[in-house]
């Protein structure tokens, strides 16, 4: 994506009025940033350009590239982590869940959280967060023109969970008091340890109510080389978050007390896998993920 055309994008939701039908709740107090610094790489926009996407900027592709010169299966790792959370939506979906809060949700692509859930289930209500202007601005302007089922777009950082939990949009869109699919997916590793991580999402897995679930995916050196995590989390370090990897202990542990479903944390592409593993994919999916339910 261009200036010019995030720009484009911006005055098409102000002449649109705001978001449209699809998107209620805080979105239609959003106002776009005046000014918006695309020269640093941005995590959601360097995964837009792994997934084959256009909204993305230079820098983000000239650090995307670099990424995938130190691990060539970057882009299929990416499909990969795209699939399992279509996956695990429709696990919720199955389970009787139809409230889903996606925070971290990137820019919105095919096989999204919104897309899977109100295919399966139409009355699904989903509130996405995130808190790249960029991200806001084309998921706004994307809901405008297309609305389908009950979506709300947040400005929040997973950082400030208090802040997500008590925003009049989510309380507008989502009753707490009944199970809600918390989307955590490929978020996390970009929390880093002095942040409480773990704190965080302490927070919000106590906010939930039983048959609530935990969705989430992680990076983690565990299936990497020395040499590729030097790269990748060199290259993350100059972005606006710092890329840090964890192991199965730590990323487990950010479940808690919800019980994990079958088959557990396991690498990304071994959860409940519905089609045959591409070739290579061991090495392209250094991730851990997995579903937890609150008994």
């Amino acid at each position: 994506m261009t200036s010019d055309q995030a720009g484009e994008l911006m005055r098409d939701e102000a002449a649109t009025g705001g978001p449209g039908q699809g998107a209620r709740g805080a979105a239609e107090e959003w106002r776009p940033p005046v000014e918006l610094n695309t020269g640093i790489p941005h995590p959601a926009r360097m995964y837009d350009y792994y997934l084959g996407g256009k909204d993305n900027f230079p820098a983000d592709r000239e650090a995307a590239e670099k990424v995938i010169a130190a691990m060539p299966d970057a882009r299929l790792g990416a499909r990969s982590n795209r699939e399992f959370l279509g996956r695990g939506v429709q696990f919720a979906v199955e389970q009787g869940v139809r409230q889903f809060l996606d925070i971290g949700t990137g820019i919105p692509a095919v096989g999204s959280t919104g897309e899977v859930a109100h295919r399966v289930a139409p009355d699904a209500r989903v509130v996405y967060v995130d808190n790249d202007p960029i991200v806001l601005t084309h998921s706004r302007a994307l809901l405008a023109h297309h609305p389908v089922g009950h979506t709300t777009v947040l400005h929040a950082d997973l950082r400030d969970p208090e802040a997500i939990l008590g925003d009049p949009g989510l309380k507008e869109a989502l009753d707490l008091s009944k199970p809600v699919a918390l989307m955590l997916v490929a978020v996390l590793h970009f929390v880093r340890d002095e942040e409480d991580a773990a704190g965080i999402v302490a927070r919000l897995r106590d906010a939930l109510a039983p048959g609530s679930m935990v969705i989430l995916s992680h990076g983690t050196q565990d299936f990497m080389t020395p040499a590729a995590v030097a790269e990748t989390t060199r290259i993350y370090s100059r972005a606006s978050s710092p890329l840090v990897l964890r192991p199965k202990e730590q990323v487990e542990a950010f479940f808690g007390d919800f019980e994990l479903a079958d088959p557990g944390l396991v690498q990304l592409p071994l959860w409940r896998p519905q089609a045959d593993l591409p070739e290579g994919w061991q090495q392209a999916a250094p991730a851990y993920a997995g579903v937890a339910v609150k008994r």
